[in-house]
């Protein structure tokens, strides 16, 4: 059976046509590279910490509040102003304390004279000694009760507790004030501190000593620093909650009464090479060599709020896989696109890896402290406030 040359062109061009096709197949499935996002392992300082709220306070002071509830009559203009420990501040109206006493005072002017005839009466054997020891009593009760009065008089004269400074002056003349209204704050401009106030879930790591980075908005990005001086031992059980003292430095630019985030580090690292928390996944990350992945086992460090220490063979610049994609095996071919951080996120960490001067692979030992590195936790401390705080805002 003869087959004609066109039936055999045409089975050349179906068979060339089918391994087409199957090579493209093959190069599709097979073949063709898997686009993923990297970041750089790089040197930077990381932080854990834990975030608080705080008020400003003199280490030294005191409320003045009324003990009675009275009408005010007299307050000083001293707001700014030194004072001693028992100058008068300020008076609550004693009108009717005053006639009570007048009263008093005129019954124990008769009950004297009763008394200084009797003691004439007795030296004449006029009257019987019980009879002048009943008088002599009348006049010591007669001065007690005047004493009472003048004491519940005293209680309506506002005085300084102790020698400083009138921290802030409320209510005004006329005005009616009881026990819960607070008129005065005197206290010593410094020494300041923080008080703040700590989850009970956060308060094993808290420590006398331990660092804190301070923020306040009126200061913009600068980081203020302040130092744990004491934690109270009770914790409140209503708010759950503990409350902390932060000491202040001599020159710390915050005023009394501001309120302020706190992020105190309970482990820190000056400069460790660190990947997103995204990067690490089963104990590894996949570093990209020559379009190919390579998994590299690692162990984690200090774990900041979104960076991760790792430690492993894994060295500055190396371009890590984040988030990871376990699905890939090693040696798998990839596509490599830059990770999108945003520049707040990164700010402190692109600062420390652009001052750093350490080679490829060598991670510095915790206690280079140079200015570099000063510099980065500075920058790095605003990431740490601005994730804290979406992480402490209510959703």
């Amino acid at each position: 059976m003869k087959i004609s040359a066109k039936k055999i062109l045409r089975g050349i061009i179906a068979i060339v046509v089918v391994a087409g096709l199957g090579g493209a197949a093959y190069f599709y499935y097979f073949g063709r590279s898997t686009h993923v996002n990297v970041t750089l392992a790089r040197v930077a300082p990381v932080s854990e910490i834990v975030y608080a709220t705080g008020t400003i306070e003199p280490v030294q002071w005191a409320k003045v509040v009324p003990l009675q509830r009275r009408r005010i009559v007299e307050l000083c203009r001293c707001e700014g102003q030194q004072v001693t420990k028992g100058q008068v501040l300020g008076r609550q109206d004693d009108t009717e304390e005053r006639a009570v006493l007048r009263e008093m005072e005129i019954r124990h002017q008769q009950l004297q004279r009763d008394l200084d005839r009797a003691q004439k009466d007795r030296k004449d054997d006029k009257i019987t000694k019980a009879e002048l020891e009943q008088k002599e009593t009348a006049v010591k009760e007669s001065n007690s009760r005047i004493a009472a009065q003048q004491s519940r008089m005293e209680t309506l004269v506002l005085r300084s507790p102790m020698d400083g400074l009138i921290l802030r002056r409320d209510g005004e003349i006329g005005e009616i004030v009881g026990p819960t209204d607070v008129l005065f704050w005197v206290g010593k401009p410094s020494p300041l501190q923080i008080v703040a106030e700590i989850n009970e879930e956060e308060i094993t790591k808290i420590a006398v000593g331990q660092a804190a980075f301070v923020a306040n908005e009126a200061f913009g990005g600068k980081s203020l620093r302040a130092t744990i001086s004491q934690i109270t031992p009770k914790g409140d059980p209503t708010t759950k909650t503990f409350r902390v003292f932060l000491e202040l430095p001599a020159d710390t630019p915050l005023r009394i009464g501001m309120s302020v985030e706190v992020n105190i580090i309970f482990n820190e690292k000056p400069a460790a090479i660190v990947v997103p928390f995204a990067a690490v996944s089963s104990g590894a990350v996949q570093v990209v060599e020559d379009g190919q992945i390579r998994r590299v086992p690692v162990t984690t460090g200090v774990r900041g709020t979104q960076f991760v220490e790792i430690i492993g063979d894994v060295g500055p610049g190396a371009p890590v896989v984040s988030p990871a994609r376990p699905e890939l095996a090693d040696g798998a071919r990839v596509q490599t696109e830059g990770s999108k951080e945003s520049p707040t996120q990164t700010a402190g960490l692109n600062k420390a890896a652009s001052t750093n001067t350490f080679k490829p692979g060598e991670v510095p030992l915790e206690t280079s402290w140079d200015k570099a590195i000063s510099s980065a936790l500075d920058a790095h401390i605003l990431t740490l406030v601005d994730e804290a705080r979406r992480k402490d805002t209510p959703r």
